[in-house]
């Protein structure tokens, strides 16, 4: 496998889901990356560094011979906090470092395009900004365990308006469509072991139309193509 992660340093956790790396190879097919409800940071040896923002969408990528790709992995609802952008106006964006974070944007620029690994570069970015930075807000991280467990949401101590209006700034959507997000990611993994139609009811859909009408509207194809492609 060309695609490998790492769990981040301690001091990093809060915020970061995991270190990626793909290594050099062969060209990939394009495949889709599913929304995932995350921000990215990530560094190409073809186009540089770039923040990746929630995609409400999949979207088809593909790799040049020997490209070499490092990114960090953001929680859902982390990287505003440290990062200090809301993330709303991330969504559905690939955008230079420089034109979110200015000056230092442009230091991790630099310092990625100089170093041995890129990959370090970017874990030094996120340190420096995470020992000047708040914690990821303690309301919206609790909302995303739940929707990540499949759980309802209930009393958080705050409207249904005031979640979607923190969520769409921390996470870039609200409650609704990350749950539409997650559920679709759940349902696609059981589905490799469990089959179509017991993986849709285990993860909570109407039936097997339902699934397949959310993979369509989220992925741009049915399930079941899905993961033939995904398989090949």
């Amino acid at each position: 496998m060309r695609y490998r992660e790492q769990a981040p340093p301690a001091s990093l956790a809060p915020w970061v889901e995991c270190a990626w790396t793909i290594d050099p190879g062969p060209a990939l097919d394009p495949h889709r990356v599913l929304p995932d409800g995350c921000i990215d940071l990530l560094w190409s040896s073809t186009q540089g560094v770039h923040v990746i923002g929630p995609m409400t969408r999949a979207l088809t990528v593909s790799l040049e011979p020997v490209s070499r790709v490092a990114g960090l992995r953001f929680h859902p609802g982390a990287a505003p906090a440290l990062l200090g952008v809301r993330a709303e106006e991330l969504l559905d964006e690939r955008i230079e470092p420089s034109d979110v974070l200015g000056d230092d944007g442009k230091r991790l620029e630099e310092d990625a395009a100089e170093a041995a690994s890129p990959a370090d570069a970017l874990r030094r970015f996120a340190a420096r900004r995470a020992s000047r930075s708040p914690w990821p807000d303690p309301l919206v991280r609790e909302a995303v365990r739940r929707i990540g467990a499949g759980r309802p949401l209930g009393d958080l101590g705050v409207s249904e308006r005031h979640l979607r209006r923190r969520m769409n700034a921390e996470v870039g959507y609200g409650p609704k469509r990350l749950e539409r997000v997650l559920r679709l990611r759940r349902a696609l993994a059981r589905a490799r072991g469990d089959g179509l139609a017991a993986a849709a009811y285990s993860a909570g859909y109407a039936d097997q139309a339902h699934f397949t009408n959310d993979c369509v509207v989220l992925a741009g194809i049915p399930p079941g193509r899905f993961l033939q492609d995904a398989a090949a």
